[in-house]
């Protein structure tokens, strides 16, 4: 299902949609999570759905400081974005990832317009939480395909911009 946030004319309206798809995204990763084999896709799902609670918790204060009203959970759509992942599950793990892909098509697109109409207070944390969904995207696609993450193992997520890289 194709979003529409980041099409509104209001930019508080824009982030409060923003940050409930973020919400939403929340709980499709828990649902992930929670039904995924691979021991591996789930720690790593487990860093994105940390992304998208650190995006939660960046967001709050600007929608606050530009006088909207930040959601506190998830919109109408969690029960969308959490249902394909559910019935993926019948599927395998391949499915699951494969919903979440497409959950994540909606949070890239979502932050791309964003960005593209931010409120000045907003546009820095709109572009490190797109680098994070973009992040998300990447290995998503490339592990569907088989493809090595070697590549993106020395993205970090935005929260880690600036430290020094781990130790191996």
């Amino acid at each position: 299902m194709a979003t529409r946030v980041g099409t509104e004319d209001n930019a508080v309206e824009m982030l409060e949609h923003l940050m409930a798809l973020d919400y939403d995204a929340i709980e499709a990763y828990s649902a992930a999570i929670e039904r995924l084999e691979n021991q591996q896709w789930k720690a790593q799902l487990a860093t994105f759905r940390s992304d998208h609670e650190r995006h939660v918790h960046e967001l709050a204060p600007i929608i606050r400081s530009l006088g909207g009203k930040p959601p506190s959970g998830p919109g109408a759509k969690a029960m969308l974005t959490e249902g394909k992942v559910k019935l993926a599950n019948l599927l395998g793990d391949e499915a699951i990832l494969k919903a979440m892909r497409s959950n994540e098509d909606d949070t890239n697109t979502a932050y791309q317009r964003a960005l593209a109409k931010c409120p000045p207070e907003a546009c820095d944390m709109l572009a490190r939480g797109l680098e994070d969904e973009q992040r998300h995207r990447e290995w998503i696609v490339a592990t569907l395909e088989g493809r090595p993450v070697q590549d993106l193992a020395g993205r970090r997520p935005s929260s880690q911009r600036g430290a020094p890289p781990p130790v191996a």
